[in-house]
């Protein structure tokens, strides 16, 4: 239980007053119930003395400040207002660090402390990321996306398989790149077979089929990225078979 109110204000709605009260972190509300019995009772009272003494007007204004309008009043008498913050009190929790009223929402049960203050702060910022990326990919597929997403995740791994790669330290580089600008190792170019950028296959194209990027074609590399021997210009590695060109 909390030892104070958090920050509130009284609405009414036609029925009677009642107080919300505001979490002091995500400002999310929690409402009390008005005293609609309260409201009833003395509006019937009202419409009684009304009928009664309509023809003594000094009687009728002092039932008028006797019997308010609950209807339209939006003040709480402190009693009123103890009794609407016990309605919602167990949504809230004070954190001991920093003295913030929070909602359950706020609030790592498991330690004690609000979600900011919370020894387990990372693990619940993980969760909260896991918990939004499966919201997300639950939207994708109501709305039938996600075969699109999967999609483009395939052809960018195809383009990434498929890019020309340093024959010594095995880094992607550009298509075209002929050394590596990291150790100065000879590039081998992409297989023919397939589109470096989108991994169509082009079957001896100049151009891929499907969307249009040049296919470079370099000469077998004079090392093989396999095994490390000298190739001299044969398109399988002397020693150990590795395919060097298309």
């Amino acid at each position: 239980m909390t030892t104070r109110m958090p920050r509130y204000d009284v609405r009414n709605d036609g029925i009677g007053p009642y107080a919300v009260f505001y979490c002091e972190r995500c400002d999310r509300e929690f409402r009390s119930t008005p005293d609609v019995g309260g409201t009833v009772v003395k509006e019937v009272g009202r419409s009684a003395l009304g009928g009664l003494l309509r023809n003594v007007p000094l009687v009728g204004a002092a039932a008028d400040r006797v019997l308010d309008d609950q209807r339209y009043t939006t003040s709480l008498t402190q009693q009123q207002l103890d009794a609407a913050w016990k309605q919602v009190e167990a949504n809230f929790h004070e954190c001991p660090t920093c003295r913030l009223v929070v909602c359950s929402s706020d609030w790592d049960a498991q330690t004690g402390y609000c979600t900011e203050d919370s020894p387990r702060r990372e693990e619940i910022a993980q969760a909260q990321a896991e918990q939004a990326a499966g919201v997300l990919k639950g939207l994708a597929s109501a709305f039938g996306l996600d075969q699109a997403v999967r999609s483009v995740a395939d052809a960018a791994k195809a383009a990434s398989a498929n890019l020309p790669r340093c024959s010594k330290c095995g880094k992607p580089q550009p298509v075209g790149t002929k050394f590596c600008p990291e150790c100065g190792g000879q590039v081998v170019q992409a297989a023919a077979g397939r589109c470096p950028k989108c991994g169509a296959e082009v079957k001896g194209a100049k151009f891929c089929p499907e969307c249009g990027t040049k296919i470079e074609r370099a000469a077998a590399p004079a090392i093989c990225p396999n095994c490390g021997k000298e190739t001299k210009g044969a398109r399988f590695c002397p020693e150990c078979g590795t395919k060097l060109a298309a």
